[in-house]
């Protein structure tokens, strides 16, 4: 999950000098696509480019947690390491729980995320003399397949928009990484449950906490935290969290494994499970 740009100081000089980021340097591909944790957006740029060039990434998400399975897959172009397009499909599958929530066995919801990324202060890896993190801004437009449900479930909307602002700070000495993201949102399940609700149908500010280690120059460990709002009168929303590695096969290839614990969702407790990602970039 987490675990993108992070980098021992030991792998620094010779491969900057070749004129391409260090291994996980362009994050992982987080659930909604962009680069960043798993559950959370970095303010880290797509791709092994570097200013002078464009990049990019694809990326296969599973999770199968004790209800429900969540497919996700997409890609991302970096450009200049300064701006970010990226795109993202998620499948929530309710399985066998569907027939209990009168939508029939294996009924499953999809959503289209759209997104943007903008690096407007810092760099992540070059700057090591100051505790001034990497900050980028961004917008994620998100488009739910089943308003019909959503409303009966007290949604508002079948589509909205959250808008994000994300600080990444690398620590090379200490082969750290720490990031923290603030999210304005109406998003329900990061909308595959509509937006706004019969509770709530306000913007709210959501916090992303991600936290890694670098235990080797392929391997990471950590953790993250994203808080959400519960705009639903029928089922309350939990906080998401995860413990995870990411693990660099190569410049091109990484896989991510975690345990993720996602609490109750459509009031089915509890939902806690395995996450597993592989990305490719360029």
């Amino acid at each position: 999950m987490a675990g993108g740009a992070m980098m021992a100081g030991s792998a620094g000089a010779a491969e900057l000098e070749s004129g391409g980021k260090l291994l996980l340097t362009g994050g992982v591909s987080a659930l909604e696509g962009s680069a960043g944790g798993g559950l959370s957006t970095w303010a880290v740029i797509a791709g092994n480019e570097t200013s002078r060039g464009v990049g990019g990434k694809v990326h296969a998400t599973y999770v199968d947690v004790s209800d429900y399975k969540l497919r996700a897959y997409g890609g991302a172009v970096g450009l200049f390491d300064r701006v970010e397009l990226s795109a993202a499909r998620q499948e929530f599958d309710t399985g066998a729980t569907g027939a209990k929530l009168g939508l029939g066995k294996g009924f499953t919801f999809k959503q289209d995320i759209v997104g943007v990324k903008v690096r407007v202060l810092g760099d992540a890896v070059y700057d090591q003399d100051t505790w001034i993190p990497q900050v980028a801004v961004g917008a994620q437009w998100k488009k739910n397949d089943q308003g019909a449900i959503v409303r009966a479930v007290g949604g508002k909307d079948d589509s909205g928009v959250d808008y994000y602002a994300a600080a990444t700070k690398l620590l090379l000495d200490k082969s750290l990484v720490l990031n923290g993201t603030v999210r304005l949102t109406k998003a329900n399940q990061t909308g595959l449950l509509g937006f706004g609700g019969d509770r709530n149908d306000d913007y709210k500010a959501q916090f992303e906490g991600s936290a890694g280690w670098l235990v080797s120059k392929r391997l990471a460990l950590g953790a993250e935290y994203r808080t959400k709002p519960s705009n639903l009168g029928f089922a309350k929303e939990d906080d998401w969290m995860d413990l995870f590695a990411a693990y660099a096969v190569n410049k091109t290839v990484s896989v991510t494994l975690a345990y993720v614990d996602l609490g109750d969702i459509a009031t089915f407790k509890d939902q806690r499970g395995l996450y597993v990602s592989l990305q490719a970039g360029f």
